[in-house]
């Protein structure tokens, strides 16, 4: 069986392999930017594993009758055309909920560096899209006694979906963006820059609100974000991998799409796509992130949630310690050229080189 897959997935080979698929394998590793029809075409593989940067489609597709299987080891799919597949009848699993907790943190880590002080306070934090991300990020928020204004028309009303839009920009001190990329054509609520974060809307925030985009770059315009008062921070962009020197002197942190990127969270999503490999392989997992995964070394005996007002101290203390999101911010604009531009290739060395990073729930005991 061939297996193509995007090298930069999660221990790969310790996942796919003849023993944890019980038969022979043969897996080809690369860059997910160049997998395409071609190479399809060249290797006519079984499998194809994938992250968001192959756009898996007709195009890819069309002209192969080896792929049965596909699988993404990433939570979002608008790169994948899942109604072409179902009509393909070519299987297709992705890792739905992976990296919730990386990503929440990845926020909370931005809020705690630009604005520490608003853990002390009820502010009130907008959040647009509460599905697995968005809805872990609310806990979070009402753990630290903030307030969540909640915006998702494609859920049900509840404690976290609460508001309508126009609330949610204009009375928000935080707005965090967790939508998938959907444009007229696919969604009664399309969330490209064109439909949801129009100029129009755009003027309707608070000059003082955090703009947090770690959904995908095309939600938030780049000439808006330019033009905005506002103090952004990107870790997608709309032109990605390419960020051109003023959007990145317009943000006040930029890292290259690695908000989920905590190890944690990759492991997840392999552990994720090989569980439905193995289920359409009619084979029994043998493989366990868990197993995969250093020693934790905690920093915290015990939490409580809600946080207690001395533990709010301590977590503004060690979150750079855990996380220390502004020298991701300095990495990337490290790689800038001459002209103060960050090009694809650099962008995507930085991904495929990401260091080590834990999610914060492998610092804590006890959480009571």
């Amino acid at each position: 069986m061939k297996i193509i897959a995007d090298g930069n997935i999660a221990h790969l080979s310790d996942f796919f392999n003849e023993h944890t698929l019980g038969r022979p394998i043969e897996l080809i590793a690369m860059a997910g930017r160049e997998i395409d029809a071609a190479v399809i075409d060249e290797h006519q593989p079984d499998i194809l594993l994938v992250r968001s940067v192959t756009p898996v489609n007709k195009l890819l597709l069309d002209n192969n009758k080896s792929v049965k299987f596909v699988g993404s080891a990433t939570i979002g799919i608008d790169h994948v055309d899942v109604e072409y597949l179902a009509k393909r009848g070519i299987i297709f699993a992705h890792a739905a909920g992976c990296s919730k907790h990386s990503v929440a943190q990845y926020v909370v880590a931005a809020i705690a560096n630009l604005r520490p002080d608003y853990f002390f306070k009820p502010i009130n934090l907008g959040i647009i899209g509460v599905g697995n991300i968005g809805n872990t990020l609310a806990q979070y928020a009402i753990s630290y006694g903030w307030n969540v204004l909640g915006y998702d028309p494609l859920k049900p009303p509840s404690v976290v979906n609460n508001a309508k839009l126009e609330t949610v920009l204009q009375e928000s001190n935080v707005i965090s963006f967790h939508v998938p990329l959907t444009h007229a054509h696919n969604s009664s609520y399309p969330t490209h820059h064109d439909y949801l974060m129009t100029q129009a809307r755009w003027q309707t925030v608070s000059d003082t609100a955090i703009i947090i985009n770690t959904s995908r770059g095309e939600v938030l315009g780049r000439d808006d974000i330019v033009a905005s008062p506002n103090v952004c921070v990107l870790d997608v962009f709309e032109h990605e991998p390419n960020i051109d020197a003023e959007l990145l002197k317009a943000c006040s942190i930029v890292t290259p799409h690695i908000a989920g990127y905590t190890l944690e969270g990759k492991l997840r999503g392999t552990q994720f796509v090989y569980n439905a490999l193995c289920k359409y392989l009619q084979v029994a997992p043998t493989v366990d992130f868990h197993t995969l995964m250093p020693a934790e070394v905690p920093l915290f005996q015990k939490v409580h949630n809600p946080l207690k007002d001395h533990e709010r101290h301590q977590l503004l203390n060690k979150i750079p310690v855990m996380y220390d999101i502004k020298a991701d911010d300095k990495r990337l604009r490290s790689v800038a050229n001459a002209n103060g531009d960050i090009e694809g290739k650099d962008f995507d060395n930085l991904r495929k080189n990401y260091p080590l990073r834990r999610e914060w729930q492998s610092y804590v005991f006890k959480i009571w």
